[in-house]
């Protein structure tokens, strides 16, 4: 039977019943996580009947959680599930290290250690009520996530190329860095332009985020399997853009190699090509979004030739 499928006697996988499933077995894992603590915050040590008593429940609690997880089916989305399987895994890794400490501390008074273990395994246990309920939710919040990201590196860039002709002028000189003045810290005029369109890649990036964002929120939908699909796609594609912006800003650093600039702004360009490519077919695209599509399509072709032909006669 295949994940959240029914089976015989079994009822069809209901996702508000599942995070009440769900809330409750987190709420149980840190109930039991408080009463671990505290039976070990002062002497005299608990019975061995108390301690057996006391592992039966964590055990319970913690196999409760992860039996609740895996009623969660991959058809409710793949994004969706890997945020609740990440939640899941801290609640269970509070526990074990909450263990660990308790087993590792003396008995004479409640340590710091194990004060902030205990806090921890509440903390992810309250993770729960700020879960996406549905994959829709969850894409949400992983493009959002992406985009701060790539938002962060754009703004990097732009102060080094604003702040003058050396982009390492907040490093101090050392005997290792040598004076300042070694042309490898700094970026020609050649370079200049060759980083201007770089830029407007990377610019690119960021809209190519915020409009698909903006067009999952609007428009996007977890009702069927075809829409939950589309979104697992688009989000598993933008997830390769703040990399593919690291790896160019990284390359746009002197001493500039424009070999390196031009492959990495290439894969850049890939990237964000197949993200529009991927919102065009989807449902979170009619026609009304069109027009940013195409829109920004031409501006990572217009960039990438620019960066093709301030590259031509240096490779």
């Amino acid at each position: 039977v295949a994940e959240g499928e029914p089976s015989e006697g079994r009822e069809p996988f209901e996702l508000p019943r599942f995070w009440d499933a769900l809330g409750q077995t987190f709420q149980v894992t840190s109930q039991e996580a408080t009463k671990l603590s505290l039976a070990f915050s002062r002497p005299p040590l608990p019975s061995a009947e108390d301690c057996r008593k006391l592992s039966e429940d964590v055990q319970k609690a913690i196999l409760a959680v992860a039996t609740v997880y895996y009623w969660l089916p991959k058809g409710q989305g793949t994004t969706l599930r890997k945020m609740v399987r990440d939640a899941t895994t801290e609640v269970v890794e509070g526990m074990i290290q909450l263990t660990d400490t308790i087993l590792n501390s003396p008995v004479e008074s409640l340590s710091q250690e194990q004060l902030i273990s205990t806090g921890g395994v509440w903390e992810a246990c309250e993770q729960v009520s700020n879960l996406p309920r549905d994959n829709q939710a969850a894409v949400v919040s992983a493009l959002a996530a992406c985009l701060g990201v790539v938002k962060d590196a754009v703004e990097e860039m732009e102060h080094a190329l604003v702040d003058g002709q050396d982009p390492y002028g907040d490093i101090m000189e050392d005997e290792e860095l040598g004076f300042r003045g070694n042309r490898d810290t700094y970026w020609s005029e050649a370079d200049r332009q060759l980083l201007s369109s770089c830029m407007g890649l990377m610019k690119a990036s960021k809209a190519c985020l915020k409009k698909v964002l903006a067009a999952v929120k609007t428009h996007g939908k977890a009702d069927s399997p075809e829409q939950i699909a589309q979104l697992d796609d688009l989000a598993d594609i933008a997830n390769e853009i703040s990399p593919s912006v690291d790896e160019l800003a990284l390359s746009m650093y002197p001493p500039v190699n424009p070999l390196a600039v031009r492959l990495n702004a290439a894969k850049l360009a890939s990237v964000l090509k197949k993200v529009l490519e991927i919102a065009k077919t989807s449902h979170v695209c009619p026609l009304s979004e069109e027009g940013w599509v195409q829109f920004l399509t031409g501006a990572v072709d217009h960039n990438m030739n620019k960066v093709k032909n301030f590259t031509q006669g240096q490779l």
